[in-house]
């Protein structure tokens, strides 16, 4: 696990307020984000409050930001996790270690010899969404953990639980079992404007909590390395341990979950970087109702529109969009007419500037849905509707499933599986030997998920008697054990073949 203590920096000095970014997906998909992300169905009831900020044109100067802190900052909390003890390999050492009277010295096993690390500590922040106990934080500062402890502001100290992580937009949502909790109330962040002042409320090098002012110093900064960025910079002094933390304007509304920095020397050097409360607001709901963003796919491979080649696709100088150099065969795109050299330059009833932007655009749009796309072809203008389909390998997660839900007098409550036919096996990439049901649901509050069941394993055995199809699991999990405990073999797309325990013994959530 990464935390403030342990990491790392890349050549360009990027660090994250404790942890390394991953490598951005090459293809467009589009999140599957709720266009009414707080509607009847949403899972978490949130506060929000666009109404726009009264900016003072006069050039006043406030005297103090204490009642916004004092509105804010039972809404902050410390983050403490600890992580489960790694194993690495001597094969991962830096070439100094390699040489063998080194690594005696040091105490390092043999080349290849696998050693188990000492359970990791670390500290980060996180905000209270929801008066029921959700908190929203970076998928960095949970990620691996074994054990979650937050620290409210009154300083009580109550145990955690990951809801869902997403990592490709390095947000993720814990839940305490509490009520009545503070819960911080949403700005719209697409009305913030570059000079906003803004406050940073979190825990840097766990000292406790801290608050630092800024402004918002530009908008829809990328290149960090996630799949799903469009952050805010801000001068306001982020450091390791702010990792989670809130970014708020003046009123005390959340406009963003502080993230990264930009750093040469490990500290705060005026580059920080925060989530979009909206786009952090729209993956919450996903995790905390499906336990994972499901996101759609259109099947095409975009890049931006340099001026020097608006000519050669018969473009006006003012024209504007995202170029498609590639379209995937039998792909939502491909159904719908798209084909490359073709410039998107609007989609969904919203102009599109880039490549990026149109990204961003489609994560209102949910797989199956319906949206219409204006492109340029050949200098002239067609508009094209598109049926967006879900992201090969998510496919049955996105319908939800046609899945058969297992029996609540049984076992394995609050999980949904399928038959594992051909075209889940071709887009899973499933080995043909393998015989099983694929989970197409879990409850993030069942004890299943506590367990690490997910949508998209396939179960091959239950209690040691083997699964065929969904009839064989609903079967084998109908008849209700005295123990509760139910032993699942399953196979999961990055991990290979694994025995869990699935405990029902203990009805609460914990």
């Amino acid at each position: 696990m990464n935390t403030y203590s342990h990491s790392i920096f890349g050549s360009r000095g990027w660090r994250l307020a404790g942890a390394i970014l991953g490598a951005a997906a090459l293809g467009w998909t589009a999140a599957a984000f709720a266009s009414n992300q707080d509607d009847d169905t949403a899972k978490v009831i949130v506060q929000v409050d666009p109404s726009p900020i009264d900016r003072d044109e006069n050039g006043g100067l406030r005297v103090s930001f204490s009642p916004v802190v004092k509105k804010v900052s039972p809404s902050v909390v410390q983050v403490h996790v600890t992580a489960r003890a790694q194993r690495v390999s001597s094969n991962n050492l830096p070439p100094f270690l390699r040489d063998p009277r080194l690594r005696d010295f040091f105490g390092i096993p043999e080349q290849g010899t696998p050693r188990s690390m000492p359970r990791q500590q670390g500290t980060g922040s996180g905000v209270i969404v929801s008066e029921d106990g959700y908190i929203l934080t970076n998928n960095h500062v949970v990620e691996n953990a074994d054990e979650i402890l937050v620290t409210m502001s009154d300083r009580r100290e109550l145990h955690a639980k990951v809801v869902g992580n997403d990592p490709e937009s390095d947000l993720a949502v814990i839940k305490v079992d509490e009520t009545d909790l503070p819960a911080i109330t949403f700005a719209d962040s697409e009305a913030i404007e570059i000079g906003d002042t803004v406050l940073a409320v979190g825990n840097p090098f766990g000292l406790g909590q801290t608050v630092t002012s800024g402004m918002v110093s530009a908008l829809g900064r990328a290149s960090l390395g996630l799949a799903y960025e469009d952050f805010i910079q801000t001068d306001a002094a982020i450091n390791p341990g702010n990792s989670g933390g809130a970014l708020v304007d003046v009123n005390g509304r959340l406009v963003g979950i502080n993230t990264a920095i930009l750093s040469r020397t490990g500290g705060f050097q005026g580059i920080g970087f925060a989530i979009p409360a909206n786009l952090a607001r729209n993956v919450m709901q996903q995790l905390a109702t499906n336990g994972k963003v499901i996101r759609g796919y259109l099947g095409v491979q975009i890049g931006d529109l340099a001026p020097d080649q608006a000519e050669f696709f018969d473009l006006e100088e003012t024209d504007q969009g995202a170029l498609i150099s590639e379209v995937v065969d039998d792909s939502p795109a491909d159904e719908s007419g798209l084909r490359h050299n073709d410039v998107i330059v609007e989609f969904d009833g919203r102009p599109v500037t880039g490549a990026r932007q149109l990204k961003l655009a489609g994560g209102d749009v949910r797989p199956g849905s319906e949206v219409e796309a204006v492109i340029i072809r050949d200098g002239k203008r067609k508009t094209l509707d598109i049926a967006i389909g879900a992201r090969p390998g998510e496919e049955m997660l996105a319908a939800n499933l046609d899945g058969e839900g297992l029996h609540d007098e049984g076992t394995l409550n609050g999980v949904g599986v399928a038959d594992l036919d051909s075209r889940v096996r071709r887009q899973m990439r499933v080995p043909e030997r393998l015989e099983g049901a694929v989970v197409t649901h879990v409850d993030p509050e069942s004890a299943s998920a506590r367990a690490g069941l997910q949508p998209g394993d396939v179960i091959t055995e239950i209690n040691r008697e083997p699964v065929e199809g969904a009839d064989d699991a609903v079967r084998l999990t109908e008849t209700s054990r005295e123990s509760k405990r139910t032993l699942v073999r399953v196979w999961k797309p990055r991990g290979g073949i694994r025995y869990i325990v699935v405990d029902e013994s203990e009805t609460s959530a914990g």
